[in-house]
């Protein structure tokens, strides 16, 4: 058994690095676009609109005359970027209060899950397109609508964590030797969360990624003319039978990327053995 299961494991983390790589080299990218791009994204042409692969244009150009491939580049450092900002800050938020709510317990810790249970009864697409009606439509009300979601998984994955790890032997030694409830958060719990949340934070990418491409298709994100993968979908529906590459292009763009981060999160969740259900 141990023969068969060598190879596998092998494997498995050989893919789980070549997707972190991918996955840097497209952050990269993204952030190569704030320093130099050849094409101004949103400079039309009509005289060269919906041309074909050339030198110029590697891609071609678009209904408008504008390059493809800048407009690719620059949807990457928009859908990526906003979907990081959006993460980072459910993280800054749902993590200490996780940690406070797991350790402390007591009415905060029961506050805490009636609240995560409200936004939890609904899928996520849910709550986000309820939230973005109601705020109006934007990509900053869409970030601050990914964030309400959000949050709530971070917290409560940290808080039953802190619960579990707070009944261990070694947190009631530190609570003997005297150590403040800020030390142990800090020194002795913040460490075994660090795997988990990393875990759903690379699985959470690709599920945000495609929330603010699908909100910025139906028009509730990215607003026109910024180049957004999602955005650039709906603008080239009218051109799918004679011009297909153009929405062919922004959606292979998100499939590779979701993709990616889902085999980053797969390997992060083998390398740190954290249950499938703990990140569920």
């Amino acid at each position: 058994m141990k023969e068969l299961s060598l190879p596998s494991i092998k494997k498995y983390s050989w893919q789980g690095m070549v997707a972190l790589i991918c996955v840097i080299f497209i952050f990269l990218v993204a952030l190569y676009t704030f320093f130099y791009l050849k094409h101004d994204p949103n400079l039309t042409n009509l005289d060269q609109r919906l041309q074909g692969m050339s030198l110029q244009h590697p891609l071609g150009t678009d209904q408008l005359g504008r390059d493809v491939l800048t407009r690719l580049l620059l949807g990457a450092k928009q859908t990526i970027g906003y979907s990081l900002l959006a993460l980072i800050i459910a993280l800054i938020i749902g993590v200490p209060f996780g940690l406070i709510s797991g350790y402390k317990r007591g009415l905060v810790d029961r506050i805490f899950m009636r609240i995560a249970d409200g936004f939890l009864a609904f899928p996520d697409t849910i709550v986000a397109i309820v939230l973005s009606g109601l705020l109006g439509p934007g990509i900053g009300n869409l970030v601050l609508a990914i964030v309400m979601i959000k949050w709530v998984s971070y917290a409560r994955l940290v808080s039953s964590t802190v619960l579990s790890e707070s009944q261990k032997d070694y947190v009631l030694v530190a609570r003997i030797n005297g150590l403040s409830s800020r030390k142990i958060m800090q020194k002795h719990l913040l460490p075994h969360i660090v795997g988990h949340v990393l875990v759903l934070a690379s699985l959470d990418l690709g599920k945000i990624i495609l929330l603010i491409s699908a909100f910025s298709y139906i028009g509730l994100g990215v607003q026109p003319p910024t180049p957004e993968w999602g955005a650039m979908l709906n603008d080239s529906r009218s051109y799918f039978q004679s011009r297909p590459e153009l929405m062919i292009y922004p959606g292979l763009a998100i499939v590779v990327v979701v993709l990616l981060t889902n085999m980053l999160g797969d390997y992060l969740r083998d390398h740190f053995d954290v249950k499938k259900e703990v990140q569920q």
